[in-house]
């Protein structure tokens, strides 16, 4: 399961989409907005006093001071303004402030907290009638329900105790609002959820004050036209690779799996790795071993993938590799488990495709390649990289499926002085 974070303005527009009467206008700006005509296209901009904040995948915005309320719109132009453009530091990432939501002020007395997170064994839903800031010091408020997969948020217990501190009056209509969101959530394959604050105004709606989600990425091929997301947000502070968006935009359209992130291009230590929890115990034992600071790159290939995926896949991870050389050279992990169906043969042509057109490459860069794997015809992909190996001059060192996987990981760091 990959989870995206998504923007807080589509998660309310998601969820106003198909949740019957919840009501979230709002209006995302972005770089390319022109805040002069926004009140010809959404007059209650002008008559309603409004809330504005960044949306770009970051928390405590009240408390980094980055949230107006109960203002007009010349207000909201002002603090738009002001901050659009504007580099911001929290901890130790620095981004650019270009993305703000805009929505109506709404005035409330009680807020409630709610999430729903997906388990592997089932959903868990988390609620208080003690919402909002700084929820983690009133945690002891939280209750919590678990709707088991293949189970229904009907049949789970939602009982009187669950909404401890409701208002009586306000209890059947808090308990129909998440009977509608938890359907909402799995119809459109939400990973989590939360809304904190949320609150019901004097009429006896449902108004989400704050929300933070995430969504499956392997579903888009389902829930694209209805996610109505062109592409994931990166998070903030994180420094976007044009490779990354390639690799993402070749697993959209690709039956396999095929992830790629950068964590330090300078790294000496490149992957390409298959199996999302293979993928993890390689990293894991490198981490371990007191070389994360030497990590390139963190990806995997996996539900196999086809000889031409396999190659423009593997030919991304070696030329960002080879792009800078490093005096005392690199390593190169083409590692996994043993896989259930890949083809390790067919996927193992496209990273020797790969590896031959970079061989000048590999050469000068003193590269030094280190393989294991086991699957379907996994014979044959290690006797073809172990010949190719040879023919490109490039050293290596190949094991199958004899070899415990984390094995190969000492004598790899053994050749970074």
């Amino acid at each position: 399961m990959a989870r995206y974070k998504i923007r807080e303005y589509d998660a309310k527009r998601l969820m106003a989409e198909n949740i019957p009467n919840l009501d979230c206008r709002n209006v995302l700006v972005t770089p390319e907005t022109n805040l002069d005509v926004l009140p010809k296209e959404h007059p209650w901009l002008l008559t309603s006093k409004l809330v504005v904040k960044p949306d770009q995948l970051f928390g405590k915005r009240k408390k980094l001071g980055l949230v107006l309320i109960n203002a007009d719109f010349a207000q909201v132009k002002e603090f738009i303004l002001t901050h659009r453009n504007k580099p911001l530091t929290i901890g130790k990432a620095t981004d650019t402030l270009t993305h703000f939501l805009i929505e109506p002020y709404i005035p409330h007395e009680q807020e409630y907290y709610l999430s729903i997170t997906s388990r592997r064994d089932g959903n868990t839903i988390h609620f208080s009638s003690e919402g909002g800031q700084d929820i983690e010091e009133r945690w002891h408020s939280i209750k919590k329900i678990v709707v088991p997969t293949l189970g229904t948020v009907e049949g789970s217990m939602m009982n009187e105790e669950f909404l401890n501190g409701v208002p009586e009056n306000h209890q059947p209509t808090i308990q129909q609002f998440i009977k509608n969101l938890y359907h909402a959530y799995l119809n459109l394959d939400f990973t989590y959820l939360e809304l904190n604050p949320f609150t019901i105004t004097a009429p006896g709606d449902i108004c989400i004050l704050d929300t933070v989600a995430h969504l499956d990425g392997s579903a888009a091929w389902k829930n694209s036209s209805r996610w109505n997301i062109p592409s994931f947000p990166p998070e903030f502070g994180k420094k976007s690779y044009p490779e990354e968006t390639f690799i993402e935009n070749l697993d959209r359209e690709s039956g396999a799996s095929l992830k790629l992130t950068i964590l330090n291009p300078q790294g000496r230590i490149w992957n390409i790795l298959s199996g999302g929890g293979a993928s993890i115990i390689y990293l894991d034992t490198i981490v371990n071993r007191g070389y994360g600071q030497e990590l390139a790159n963190y990806g995997e290939y996996s539900g196999n993938p086809s000889m031409e995926e396999s190659y423009h896949y593997a030919k991304t991870v070696i030329d960002l590799m080879t792009r800078e050389h490093h005096p005392q050279g690199k390593i190169l992990l083409i590692a996994g488990a043993i896989a259930n169906f890949t083809d390790i043969e067919k996927t193992f042509q496209g990273i020797i495709r790969a590896l031959r057109e970079y061989q000048h490459q590999l050469r000068e860069g003193n590269i030094k390649i280190f393989v294991r794997r086991g699957g379907p015809n996994y014979e044959n992909g290690l006797a073809l990289i172990e010949k190719a190996g040879k023919e490109i001059g490039v050293p290596m060192e190949i094991h199958g499926p004899d070899k415990p996987m984390v094995h190969i990981i000492s004598p790899a760091l053994e050749m970074l002085p």
